[in-house]
């Protein structure tokens, strides 16, 4: 499969998310400047963490702009693969790919720590092999609250669209293992095609067993699962 990787100015998890797909996942990987109309024929696009145009406004509110987000747009209505991580996530929110949006944590503090997640829908490209087992996956955002007003809520739990929620280690999705207050304990989440994702935690960070976390693995392996469920 060949990835492409999607960097703003501003990124800060794009070479990380190379490494991951390069060298550990050993798959094609191609960088995407921000102002490239060309997406080199890629299979799927990942728009990764950092802090695109400094946050300025909302996070992922200028970057919708960029020359690229027309040709994603245009690739993702196509059916084809897109997936946004932290910033990414909420870059695609701001694009209207992906319902809801990402507001600041109720602490009004940036947190960076590991978190457990509880996979809700185990039936989509990115999740498929997950399990019931909470899996440890850090997070690191200033703005990682997801919202959604109720009709949205409604429309996300009726189409099965919430991938992740956050639980405790033992899968348990509990107010207090909720670390933003986030809606419901939501992670993340598709469109009703199942072909755009988004999450706020990092798995990038926890794929590699120098970090003695390979917790994250799981979702490169579920995309490269030879049976797509």
């Amino acid at each position: 499969m060949k990835f492409g990787v999607v960097i703003f100015p501003g990124s800060n998890c794009d070479m990380d998310m190379v490494y991951v797909l390069e060298k550990i996942m050993q798959q094609d990987v191609v960088k995407l400047w921000h102002k490239d109309t060309d997406l080199q024929e890629v299979d799927f696009i990942i728009l990764p963490g950092g802090f695109s145009y400094g946050d300025y406004l909302r996070s992922g509110a200028i970057a919708k702009f960029s020359p690229i987000m027309h040709e994603i747009i245009a690739f993702a209505n196509a059916g084809g693969y897109v997936m946004g991580i932290c910033n990414g996530f909420q870059i695609l929110t701001e694009s209207g790919l992906l319902p809801g949006a990402l507001l600041h944590n109720t602490s009004h503090r940036f947190i960076c720590k590991n978190t457990y997640l509880q996979a809700i829908n185990r039936n989509t490209l990115v999740t498929n092999k997950y399990s019931e087992t909470a899996v440890k996956i850090p997070i690191a955002h200033g703005e990682g609250r997801y919202f959604a007003d109720e009709a949205t809520l409604k429309s996300l739990i009726d189409n099965d669209q919430i991938l992740f929620k956050y639980s405790d280690e033992y899968g348990n999705i509990t107010h207090e293992a909720n670390p933003n207050g986030s809606l419901s304990n939501i992670a993340g989440v598709c469109n009703r095609e199942r072909n755009v994702f988004g999450m706020m935690p990092h798995p990038e960070r926890a794929s590699d067993g120098e970090l003695n976390n390979q917790d994250g693995r799981l979702l490169f392996d579920s995309i490269l699962n030879e049976v797509v469920i």
